[in-house]
């Protein structure tokens, strides 16, 4: 009797671990840019947005990104589009829920960058401990260094018009 009640409690905490969202680990030491999708007019990038996207990877220059992340927007993906041919590196498409928990997963010692949006981006900077407030305006870049003991360095930049 003792055998199987510990059995199916066993059981029971395996099932909840798998069902327990993802939190971004304690021991990552992944840096996360962070990038709000160049300037728009409705769902595309407007001519200012498609050269400030054009202008993402040199203000990108000191980092060596290993991975590109973006929800399945057009905009987003636009913005991403020069990046990704300037490091020949994919657009990897997540979903923005869980996604700073997913990045530091993948690449718990790496570089990645996320192009969001103002919502995703919030939520994001919250999840990952970034202090202040999130990059919400076009050309912001906000940059998050996860650290050992949960400390964060932030890091703020822009990308010109």
């Amino acid at each position: 009797m003792i055998r199987r009640a510990f059995l199916t409690g066993l059981t029971m905490c395996t099932l909840l671990a798998a069902c327990t969202p993802q939190s971004v680990p304690y021991s990552a030491r992944t840096t996360v840019i962070l990038v709000r999708h160049a300037d728009r007019t409705g769902e595309i990038l407007n001519t200012r947005g498609l050269a400030r996207a054009a202008r993402l990877p040199q203000a990108l220059a000191d980092y060596e990104l290993d991975a590109i992340y973006s929800p399945d927007i057009a905009r987003n993906l636009q913005t991403a589009e020069p990046l990704s041919k300037a490091l020949d590196l994919p657009v990897t498409i997540i979903p923005k829920e869980r996604a700073g928990a997913t990045m530091t997963r993948a690449h718990p010692e790496g570089t990645v960058i996320w192009i969001g949006n103002k919502g995703n981006l919030r939520t994001i900077w919250a999840e990952l401990g970034g202090t202040g407030e999130a990059p919400q305006a076009y050309g912001e870049i906000g940059v998050i260094t996860l650290q050992s003991m949960g400390r964060r360095q932030v890091r703020r930049l822009t990308v010109g018009r």
